[in-house]
């Protein structure tokens, strides 16, 4: 299964697009990679409309999530208005203009967050034991699925360009004399604040239906609809290092990934060759560590030829066939019962391969991604799969609990046997979507009610949601 799976800072920008800063939207100097990939961005109409919606848009998968909010823009558009009419008055010098967002950043980030979501309810097979319910998947029943997984589990993508936008945004802030500590704070108080909210409800409610209806593993449905936290839990980890990872990224630059990649390695050989079983959790420091240290390196693979992107596709192919071929791990990316182990939990080195491979395909992707993103439908989908990507994200699985409940209330649903995925099984699988999604909405409703009037906006700020503006939780950076 998928793991069941990041908010942007007052006062910090917005990802720039791809490409050199003082280049003009749409152009790298001396990369025909970068300028034919921009080339659909490169009128002034786009730019002006770039410009006026910059903000609006905030990048996971079972499996995993993870950009600037409105507010952030807000801070930075009215502190910049302040020195641009300072410098004006001072002398007619102007202030340097804002940076624009990446639209494929923002497509990136919240593209993965719905995959994990859509995977989550469409695959999804529960199994209720004398515990409680416990997950599986086709994976394990569906022979070669497994290789959708190489595609699909988007976690090590979204740590990636996570990555790349907490560098940008504290370069920003940075300069705006932010300090690292109030920069690490605020990005772990807008993930605290919602996912805390999400996991106390939970263990409350979860007492209360489970007493009230004498019901047997209430505790095991509690974990189960809550285990999307884990990845938050890892974000917030790697916002914790960032002072260090970013120190690191001056003083040694691509070592760090090479530190990383090797000791990544090294736990794995201790793990598997020694028996050292206990060490592995190491990984999930060394590996997700390493996909979010890669994103520091997002601009120049953006700006690098074409040919790097076939070079980082192929690389990561042939790494993943090797390994996974020799016998040494699984074939899934993600957790399948019965496998000798998983390769994301903890995560094993095999996820390196994975990301190159990952990096390869969506870098190949881009020229035409650009393009499209730059249309009005494209655009305005770009915006509304940010803005509700990191919240429905955090309610997708109780959504799946309203509606797996109300069914059982309804029709006597048993879950006591095994699914037959079988051709029936299958053609099923957008009911199994519309079902959750319908008992997801007046959540995510709520979800959203809290964040433009409850206690989780600051008193005296400014709703962002209400301006039709990214929130503060929307996909973090």
């Amino acid at each position: 299964m998928l793991p069941l799976m990041t908010p942007a800072t007052p006062g910090e920008p917005a990802p720039p697009p791809a490409g050199p800063a003082t280049a003009p939207a749409g152009e790298t100097a001396g990369s025909a990679k970068a300028g034919s990939a921009k080339a659909g961005s490169a009128s002034g109409t786009a730019a002006g409309e770039k410009a006026a919606t910059a903000g609006e848009t905030a990048g996971s998968a079972t499996a995993g999530s993870a950009a600037a909010a409105a507010a952030a823009t807000a801070v930075e558009t009215a502190d910049s208005a302040s020195e641009k009419a300072a410098s004006e008055r001072a002398g007619g010098e102007t202030a340097e203009p804002a940076r624009q967002r990446d639209p494929y950043v923002d497509f990136l980030r919240a593209f993965s967050l719905l995959i994990v979501v859509l995977w989550h309810w469409a695959f999804t097979i529960l199994e209720w034991g004398p515990d409680g319910p416990h997950a599986t998947s086709p994976l394990g029943f569906t022979r070669g699925l497994w290789l959708a997984t190489w595609l699909l589990q988007v976690m090590p993508l979204f740590f990636f360009v996570g990555g790349f936008v907490h560098l940008i945004t504290w370069d920003a802030a940075q300069k705006r004399g932010v300090r690292i500590g109030q920069f690490v704070w605020r990005r772990m108080r807008q993930l605290l604040v919602p996912a805390g909210t999400v996991l106390i409800v939970w263990i409350a409610l979860g007492s209360l239906i489970g007493t009230y209806f004498n019901l047997q593993g209430y505790g095991q449905v509690v974990k189960l609809i809550v285990s999307p936290l884990w990845f938050l839990g890892v974000y917030l980890g790697l916002i914790m290092l960032l002072p260090i990872s970013l120190w690191l990224h001056r003083k040694a630059g691509v070592l760090v990934l090479v530190w990383l990649g090797g000791g990544a390695m090294l736990v794995d050989v201790l793990r598997f060759h020694d028996g050292l079983v206990d060490l592995a959790w190491l990984n999930m420091v060394l590996v997700w560590g390493l996909c979010h240290q890669a994103g520091f390196f997002y601009q120049r693979m953006v700006d690098a030829p074409r040919h790097n992107d076939w070079a980082f596709l192929w690389t990561g192919l042939f790494g993943l066939v090797g390994l996974v071929g020799s016998g040494l791990y699984p074939g899934s990316m993600v957790g399948v019962p019965g496998e000798r182990f998983s390769n994301v939990g903890p995560p094993t080195f095999i996820v390196v391969a994975l990301l190159l491979f990952q990096i390869g395909v969506v870098e190949l992707l881009r020229p035409r991604m650009q393009v499209l993103l730059e249309r009005r439908r494209w655009k305005r989908a770009n915006t509304l799969i940010n803005d509700f990507a990191l919240p429905l994200y955090l309610v997708h699985t109780t959504g799946m609990a309203l509606f797996l409940f109300l069914v059982w209330l309804t029709f006597g649903l048993e879950m006591q046997e095994r699914a037959n995925v079988d051709a029936g099984w299958w053609l099923t699988r957008p009911l199994a979507i519309i079902g959750p999604l319908v008992c997801t909405i007046p959540v995510l409703w709520l979800f959203r009610w809290l964040q433009r009037r409850g206690p989780w906006r600051r008193r005296g700020q400014p709703s962002a949601v209400k301006h039709g503006k990214e929130s503060e939780t929307a996909i973090a950076s």
